[in-house]
């Protein structure tokens, strides 16, 4: 029986729109100035983490997930496909991409993909006045071609100003772009498929503006726009605060503030656990794990309970 948690390295990757904030937030040796994403649990083919300790250490996440299904609930003779979720912190040292992503249908028959990407955000932290855009106000496919043929982004997006703990749900089809001195942490299905709309005019290295995918874009986009309502609910459980921020078809998310010890917290299968601030340590038996802002580990299903000791803030999810 496997009873540790599982502890995962980032995977980094350098954006046009990147930073330095997850050096200096998180102490992460990032590889480069513009570094803006870190992959901190993922299992998809373009970026899978790597498994840190116990029995598994050197192993990615993705061949642990094909060769031992019984650590995520499955069992061996499941269809259990690929890995459902990616979460990623995100530095946005400039304004990201307007954008949107296909749902699973779509994903499949275009792109032979798994997965949409359906996906939500946690607001880690964010420079005054700072803003997403997030959706638009065209009512059809043709009055938002017309809008975008004649330039009319400030017309055609919607922008909502944002604050540190904010959290948004972006389901496929919502246009969505993370605004300049943002750091949030994403949830989302285990996806990399992005159709941008707008870019800003900007060049890359070579001198050529990135590509965008307007074509692609318009099959999936919804309109009118839709604005989820989120119905969040918040229980006390010893000495930690859990807030559901979100319970949907492809993921349930919490956040959960500790200070103090808390017993065998809410568990689904298996739980992936980002630590965003604080430390403290997990007990699994008799064995203790020191854990820290900036480490992200699974704790898997073969775990019957477990304990929480510190004073921190997580963010934990499961399918």
């Amino acid at each position: 029986m496997y009873t540790e948690p599982i502890f995962l390295k980032p995977v980094f990757k350098e954006r046009i729109w990147g930073g330095s904030k997850l050096n200096e937030m998180f102490g992460y040796d990032i590889p480069h100035y513009k570094t803006g994403e870190a992959w901190v649990i993922s299992a998809h083919q373009n970026g899978p983490s790597l498994i840190e300790n116990g029995p598994l250490r050197g192993m990615t996440l993705r061949q642990a997930w094909k060769a031992h299904p019984e650590l995520f609930g499955k069992g061996t003779s499941d269809n259990i496909g690929d890995f459902p979720l990616l979460v990623k912190i995100l530095d946005a040292n400039d304004n990201l991409s307007v954008q949107v992503h296909p749902d699973d249908l779509y994903a499949r028959n275009i792109e032979g993909e798994s997965y949409g990407k359906t996906e939500c955000w946690y607001v880690l932290d964010c420079e005054p006045g700072a803003e997403i855009i997030f959706g638009h106000y065209a009512k059809s496919a043709d009055e938002f071609i017309d809008m975008v043929k004649k330039g009319q982004w400030d017309v055609l997006l919607k922008k909502v100003k944002v604050n540190k703990g904010d959290f948004f749900y972006v389901p496929s089809g919502k246009i969505h772009a993370i605004g300049k001195g943002i750091v949030i942490l994403e949830t989302q299905q285990s996806s990399d498929i992005t159709y941008r709309v707008f870019d800003y005019d900007r060049v890359v290295a070579s001198g050529n503006s990135r590509e965008l995918h307007l074509d692609k874009a318009l099959d999936v986009v919804t309109f009118p726009d839709d604005e989820a309502i989120l119905h969040q609910q918040e229980k006390q459980m010893a000495d930690m605060s859990s807030t559901q921020l979100i319970k949907e078809k492809y993921f349930t998310v919490y956040s959960w503030q500790l200070s103090g010890n808390v017993n065998t917290p809410l568990k689904k299968g298996y739980l992936l656990i980002s630590v965003i601030n604080g430390d403290g340590e997990i007990v699994v038996g008799e064995k203790s794990y020191s854990i820290r802002k900036g480490n992200h580990f699974i704790v898997p299903a073969t775990i019957d309970g477990y304990t929480l000791y510190g004073d921190m803030d997580l963010i934990v999810s499961h399918e």
